[in-house]
């Protein structure tokens, strides 16, 4: 008898041995070194080194293209509103993205005459809100990002505020652990 719980007890200790040893190993820091931030000479080596790709090349030429230049004249437009983040008036053209758009949700809406998708990432409570804007409607944004890829024929303004008839709407809530 005391064999069978000796044969019984060994395996288990030695596997329990295991589990602990694993877990403080796990729990050892990262001997990883952090990578370092670029400088900004070895940034500039690397831009020049991926324009030089077809990639890059393709980009720049679609910048210079007419339809690269009415995207950043759209961008130029509102680039005050959106360093300062200040209030942009815009009117709903239309409650879909353009066809192929891999955005998430979002809306299509004229800001001093020139078109830009305004995209929102919002939590489930808010999508209720958002779905209740209609074409026409003048809605107030603000922002602190736009950007823009040869993909899309107009500039992407990320909706981080927006209030219809004085009423807030939607405010984008901040991711948490930080960025």
């Amino acid at each position: 008898m005391k064999k069978v719980i000796y044969a019984l007890i060994l395996p288990l200790v030695v596997v329990s041995g295991l589990v602990f040893a694993n877990l403080q190993i796990k729990n050892e820091p990262s001997k990883r070194p952090a990578p370092k931030p670029l400088s900004a000479a070895e940034r500039e080596a690397e831009r020049k080194k991926w324009e030089a790709t077809p990639e890059g090349i393709k980009f720049k030429e679609w910048e210079a293209s007419p339809a690269g230049k009415k995207v950043l004249d759209g961008i130029a437009k509102i680039s005050k509103h959106i360093s300062d983040f200040t209030n942009m008036e815009a009117v709903i053209t239309s409650l879909s993205l353009p066809p192929g758009s891999r955005l998430g949700f979002g809306v299509m809406a004229r800001i001093n005459g020139v078109d830009y998708i305004v995209k929102f990432e919002p939590e489930k409570p808010q999508l209720e809100q958002l779905h209740s804007l209609k074409v026409d409607d003048k809605i107030i944004i603000r922002s602190h990002n736009v950007s823009y890829a040869p993909k899309y024929a107009y500039p992407i303004v990320s909706g981080e505020y927006v209030e219809r008839d004085g009423k807030l709407i939607f405010k984008r809530v901040p991711r948490k652990g930080g960025c």
